[in-house]
């Protein structure tokens, strides 16, 4: 269990925001599959302001995937407490700030991972979050903006400070993106510099690597990122193991496909079968990656326009 500020969680394994990965169809996969916490893709809080009608399904939440996580970025401290305190009647539990994206139109307009570079603004930003609304306000950083500029636990700091209630790091930096090896070494230094939560996140791919994070970092809890894509049982794993030390089985073909298609229905319904069987044709890729004739099946997939398509396609191929 971890407690972040007036939210309990089941456990403390979370899936991590992720931009054309973690929409609502995804987050449901993975809560019932053991995931303590499910957070959005991240959502601009000028784009909130100005009304994007894109914005709407980012928002959109379901009571079966509480407690979730809502993540904002943005750059201006005014907007982003405006939108705070206007999105907080909807239903999610917790409010995250984005300080961790690393893509070049983020950082660019000073968002995302460059905010790093600004400490004054960062405090500027959770302080007036913070104050905007009641529910529980956390914050995903990097190590730093480059090997030069490490200033994790600078950060942390400033976010304990500013009232904010959780911290998760990702120890690469920005100029990383994901290449290499995450830095656990300082997920441990911001966790003995800050007494709020601090959740790990970086190259957590197995059961073992998690337990393995937890003990080196002393942690609070562990944030499961690109290790989940088309592998939504990687959280019922890792909570097996970190329970009793039970390693369970990898999912069956049949397991596979019967998730595949459950996904594909549940995008459908969502997005509308135009977007719904576009978007699944990434998730088709991760679920069979090292699969028998993957490359080939993922050819096909591309092509297939239709739900009963697609569908046709995956009863052929298993």
């Amino acid at each position: 269990m971890l407690q972040i500020g007036t939210v309990s969680l089941d456990n403390n394994i979370i899936l991590a925001p992720m931009a054309g990965v973690t929409d609502l169809p995804f987050r449901l996969l993975c809560r019932g599959q053991g995931a303590g916490l499910v957070c959005s893709e991240m959502v601009s809080a000028k784009a909130i302001y100005y009304k994007n009608k894109n914005t709407d399904s980012l928002l959109t939440t379901s009571p079966d995937e509480r407690p979730v996580s809502i993540q904002l970025f943005g750059s201006d401290p005014d907007i982003i407490s405006e939108m705070a305190a206007a999105i907080e009647d909807r239903p999610f539990d917790i409010l995250d700030f984005n300080l961790g994206c690393p893509v070049p139109k983020v950082t660019r307009n000073g968002e995302g991972s460059a905010l790093m570079q600004n400490p004054k603004l960062v405090e500027e930003i959770l302080t007036k979050m913070v104050r905007a609304v009641k529910k529980p306000v956390t914050v995903k950083i990097r190590k730093g903006f480059s090997e030069e500029e490490i200033n994790a636990v600078e950060i942390a700091r400033i976010a304990e400070a500013s009232g904010v209630s959780a911290v998760a790091v990702h120890g690469r930096t920005r100029e990383q993106f994901y290449s290499g090896k995450a830095d656990w070494d300082i997920i441990r230094r911001v966790k003995e510099a800050v007494k709020i939560p601090v959740i790990g996140n970086g190259d957590i791919d197995s059961p073992q690597a998690a337990k393995q994070m937890l003990e080196e970092t002393g942690c609070d809890g562990i944030m499961v990122g690109r290790a989940a894509r088309g592998n939504p049982w990687l959280f019922h794993q890792i909570q097996a193991y970190l329970e009793d030390g039970t390693l369970l089985p990898p999912p069956t073909h049949d397991e596979v496909k019967r998730m595949m298609l459950r996904h594909i229905r549940m995008q459908v319904a969502f997005k509308g079968e135009y977007t719904g069987i576009r978007e699944m044709r990434s998730h088709i890729s991760w679920y069979t990656a090292g699969f028998p004739n993957s490359s080939r099946l993922r050819a096909a997939v591309n092509q297939v326009e239709t739900q009963t398509e697609l569908e046709t396609l995956l009863d052929e191929q298993f």
